[in-house]
């Protein structure tokens, strides 16, 4: 009876030692903060702060993981995450479901396609990555960022290859046909440059040039690769292809994209009241995720109708060289997102230099 005694009094103590240690959460995960501990404007450096929106910021130089499990807490990037988050996994949705309808094959004809999920998928996760971790410092913000650009580029090109093989008339491709695709990977690659040089280059409060330097390039590689769409709902009649709908549909929302990229609205009639919901870049998030559905949609409805005619109307062998642009493109921008960033670092380095000597 003793020895029980001893043995139960032992192990009162073990237990009492054990609660004193920390939580199994706090040993495996670090500390966060609650979403009431986002930080104002002003707490962040002028790098990180978007107009208008005057609350709501991750603060800097946390533990990556801290950044990584903020997908699942509320603070001023939460949408921007999640809206391309779900649409990438719309997209792989789309894609498993209309794989077997569509007879889909590991073919030239389905090769376009194939690189255009791809690239949209590109985007919608260097999207996700940058805005998720992005807050982490002024080095990762503009790594993330360049690499979204990268990423941008990709859906660009990926684009074209849709619409080039799937969706254009005859009497388009006899005008543009063999300077599009080139045209298209110039202009990819422009956009990326664009961006990554309109991000190194200004600061806050941004001029307008900046605007300018990105959308410019944007703006023009959009022209060109929705012509043969814009071609055809000009040209065939809209009751003998019902794919017309959603290339309208990818058109309105793309528009609609760029107006809320290009002004900050409705937060500047509002300031500190869209922090967390309702900013104009989470808007143009969400029309931009329902262009590439819509476009997925309508690409599908051409695939089925042409698939049997793509390499007899193009050639397999041009097929082949169109798709060897996708990876040089995303060579040829990595380089440019990294020859840009090495410059970023050494300026950042030198105004470390500079605030240790001050």
């Amino acid at each position: 009876m003793a020895d029980v005694l001893q043995r139960l009094s032992t192990l009162t103590l073990s237990v009492k030692h054990l609660s004193r240690l920390p939580p199994l959460a706090d040993l495996v995960l670090p500390s966060l903060p609650s979403p009431s501990q986002t930080v104002a404007a002003s707490q962040v450096p002028s790098l990180f702060r978007e107009p208008y929106v005057l609350s709501g910021y991750r603060p800097t130089r946390q533990d990556w993981r801290c950044y990584l499990l903020s997908l699942f807490q509320r603070h001023n990037e939460s949408l921007n995450v999640w809206t391309h988050l779900l649409a990438a996994a719309v997209l792989l949705f789309r894609w498993w479901a209309n794989v077997g309808a569509l007879g889909y094959a590991a073919d030239a004809a389905s090769l376009p396609l194939m690189l255009f999920l791809l690239s949209s998928f590109t985007y919608l996760c260097l999207s996700v990555t940058a805005h998720l971790l992005q807050s982490h410092s002024e080095r990762a913000h503009y790594f993330f960022f360049f690499l979204d650009y990268v990423g941008v580029a990709q859906y660009q090109y990926g684009c074209s290859l849709g619409h080039y093989f799937y969706s254009s008339e005859p009497a388009w491709r006899e005008r543009v046909g063999p300077l599009f695709l080139p045209g298209a990977a110039f202009l990819g690659w422009l956009s990326c440059a664009g961006c990554c040089f309109a991000k190194s280059r200004y600061r806050r409060p941004y001029p307008p040039r900046r605007k300018i330097c990105q959308l410019i390039p944007t703006s023009l590689a959009y022209l060109l690769d929705i012509s043969p769409v814009a071609h055809r709902l000009l040209t065939v009649p809209w009751t003998d292809d019902p794919s017309l709908l959603f290339h309208t549909l990818q058109v309105a929302c793309f528009l609609l994209s760029a107006l809320f990229f290009s002004c900050p609205i409705p937060e500047r009639f509002f300031p500190g009241r869209c922090d967390f919901i309702g900013q104009g870049h989470q808007i143009f998030h969400v029309f931009l995720s329902l262009c590439t559905v819509f476009q997925l949609e309508a690409l599908f409805g051409d695939y089925a109708r042409r698939r049997d005619a793509v390499v007899e109307v193009f050639g397999e062998q041009q097929l082949w060289w169109a798709c060897v642009f996708f990876p040089l493109l995303f060579i040829c921008c990595v380089l440019t997102a990294l020859f840009t960033m090495r410059h970023v670092g050494k300026k950042l380095q030198g105004k470390q230099e500079q605030g240790k000597c001050s």
